[in-house]
């Protein structure tokens, strides 16, 4: 038998942008009073049945053409990734729709920017909720108010002040490839992203977000959110966790089928398939939440999707947040959901043995997102797992740093580095990127590879000569001393010169090395092609060994050659290509196989 089930709304968006907040609003808790700092700390589910939706949204649902026939609505407050975890077999992520919360004065900041990636990748459809508008300067507050009647009340030097703010939100959207207006503004929904200006802390402009929400899920989304209700359970693990009088339990979204309190259900472990046998189901009641510590639950006998559950159960230790959850009803079903889930966590944890970097993430949906992010940058990955940084992960690291510095790095997402982990790391000059938004995450790798490169080519530049090509002056003036060194003028006539690089004659003959280049009355690192100034050449006797008039070539080597060529080609100039190509010429007469372009 199929029914419609309520659509899983995900709430993502920068940190301190209001995303539990507005939940709060919806469901008149606290959560966020609660949390450290304000800023969501876990994963949690809010189920908000349909007569709540209506309660808040009253008149404004008419104006959504026929009726409401969802059951409810399930909201996911989570950092991110955890949410769009793509690894149900049947593909797409856990979240049906997107709620993306941006604080209209602060723009979008690096955690906005992540979560939109995250959308275009998953191809989750999502509605703008535009926060804050309450600290425009002047704003005038009424709570729970509809946006469209507050908007109204305002003088127009408040109103002008939104329009400036929602234009830029809009701006940005048309530059990272959407087209976006103000959701009343808007003339087709599947073209356009909607943007509601709200205020999560007044209820300034919810309802009309809960009647886009409910609308569109309804529209767009109805044979997506039709179900087998009677068929077995499956969902994602959102957190597991240790429950004073429970044991270790796990947070779950069950997306399809139902679950029983007697089930046998398949959870993905560290590494292997746990089996084991629900011992309760502990369902949150309406306008609650699964981490609220006051246990406000049920015990339920069974639970259809979509919903929010808790589990407790045997042997939940090991299990990973994440993981794909399936109920069996015989051994047959219990084999294939283990050889399911294994395959899908196989596919997810690297143990690839090759030259690579090493990856660790806290959830299964993290570790797959900074993988996937890792591969499309040509970044190698020899391990990724789930879990902290220990110290095999470093010493890991070290050994591929021997074959690759570049490589041998750790990554992590959301995960702590062992104290002894850390000490080896330090002591080795292991560099372990961590944080908790993925794209700042590789931009750091990225930022310290390209100091090391330029590091890296700064040594080579110093260690390498660069071709050049000068002549003496032929008028005896500018001989200012003909020995020990000789002083002399000269022009440089293709590429460079600088200090210690030894000079060859026409012939192939060595005849000194430039001690000192001076230009008027200032010693110089360096001259180039055109420049005309003086030199002291430690070596020769100006009318014995060297004559004005004659041309005198920088002598390089083989290996200064290629070096040059493969590794330091872009700094290599026009007149550096012809210097060399001249400097060949030379170094050919006595050796044929003499390298050159």
């Amino acid at each position: 038998m199929k029914k419609i089930r309520q659509p899983i709304i995900a709430v993502l968006g920068h940190v301190d942008h209001g995303k539990t907040t507005l939940l709060d609003r919806i469901r008149k808790t606290n959560v966020a009073g609660k949390e450290a700092g304000g800023i969501t700390q876990h994963i949690g589910a809010t189920e908000v049945p349909i007569g709540v939706v209506k309660e808040i949204a009253g008149p404004l649902l008419s104006l959504w053409k026929g009726e409401i026939k969802l059951p409810g609505l399930l909201f996911i407050d989570t950092p991110g990734h955890e949410a769009f975890t793509s690894l149900r077999a049947r593909g797409g992520s856990l979240a049906d729709l997107a709620i993306l919360i941006i604080d209209v004065n602060e723009g979008f900041q690096p955690q906005t920017l992540e979560s939109i990636e995250i959308l275009k990748k998953y191809k989750t459809p999502f509605i703008v909720a535009a926060n804050k508008i309450d600290r425009i300067k002047g704003w005038k507050v009424k709570e729970n108010e509809a946006f469209l009647l507050n908007f109204k009340k305002q003088d127009q030097r408040a109103q002008q002040e939104l329009e400036t703010k929602l234009w830029e939100v809009i701006g940005k959207f048309y530059e990272l490839g959407f087209q976006a207006n103000r959701f009343d503004r808007v003339q087709d929904f599947t073209k356009e992203l909607a943007i509601v200006p709200i205020s999560a802390k007044y209820g300034i402009g919810v309802a009309e977000l809960l009647v886009l929400i409910a609308g569109l899920s309804q529209k767009y989304l109805e044979q997506k959110l039709k179900i087998e209700v009677e068929g077995p359970a499956r969902g994602t693990i959102l957190e597991v966790r240790e429950e004073l009088g429970l044991g270790t339990t796990i947070d779950v979204i069950i997306y399809d089928g139902t679950l029983k309190k007697d089930d046998t259900i398949v959870v993905g472990g560290k590494d292997r398939a746990i089996v084991t046998k629900i011992r309760a189901l502990l369902k949150p009641k309406p306008l609650d939440e699964i981490r609220d510590p006051r246990f406000r639950f049920d015990h339920v006998e069974e639970v259809a999707a979509a919903s929010g559950i808790k589990i407790a159960a045997p042997d939940l230790d090991g299990a990973l947040a994440g993981s794909p959850i399936i109920a069996a009803r015989s051994e047959e079903e219990i084999e294939k959901a283990k050889e399911e889930i294994l395959s899908q966590i196989e596919r997810i944890k690297i143990e690839s043995g090759e030259i690579g970097v090493i990856v660790k993430a806290d959830t299964l949906g993290s570790l797959e997102a900074l993988s996937k992010e890792l591969q499309e940058k040509d970044i190698p990955i020899r391990k990724a797992d789930v879990g902290d940084i220990n110290k095999t992960d470093v010493m890991e690291a070290l050994s591929i740093k021997d074959e690759n510095e570049y490589l041998g790095v750790i990554f992590g997402f959301n995960v702590k580095i062992n104290e002894d982990a850390r000490e080896v790391a330090e002591a080795k000059e292991i560099p372990i990127f961590v944080g908790n938004v993925i794209y700042k995450v590789i931009e750091d790798y990225e930022r310290w590879h390209g100091e090391k490169e330029e590091e890296k080519k700064r040594e080579l530049l110093a260690q390498t000569k660069f071709p050049g090509v000068i002549r003496l002056f032929a008028d005896e003036r500018y001989i200012f001393r003909r020995s020990h060194p000789a002083i002399v003028g000269i022009e440089v006539l293709e590429g460079r010169i600088k200090p210690g690089y030894p000079l060859i004659k026409q012939n192939g003959e060595r005849i000194g090395i430039i001690k000192s280049i001076k230009s008027k009355s200032d010693f110089i690192g360096e001259a180039k092609k055109g420049d005309q100034v003086a030199v002291a050449i430690e070596g020769p006797m100006v009318g014995r060994h060297i004559h004005p008039g004659e041309i005198l070539y920088v002598d390089i080597s083989r290996d200064e050659v290629i070096r040059l060529v493969k590794e330091l080609r872009s700094e290599l100039d026009e007149t550096d290509v012809r210097a060399l190509k001249e400097t060949a010429k030379v170094k050919k007469q006595k050796d044929p196989f003499w390298a050159t372009l």
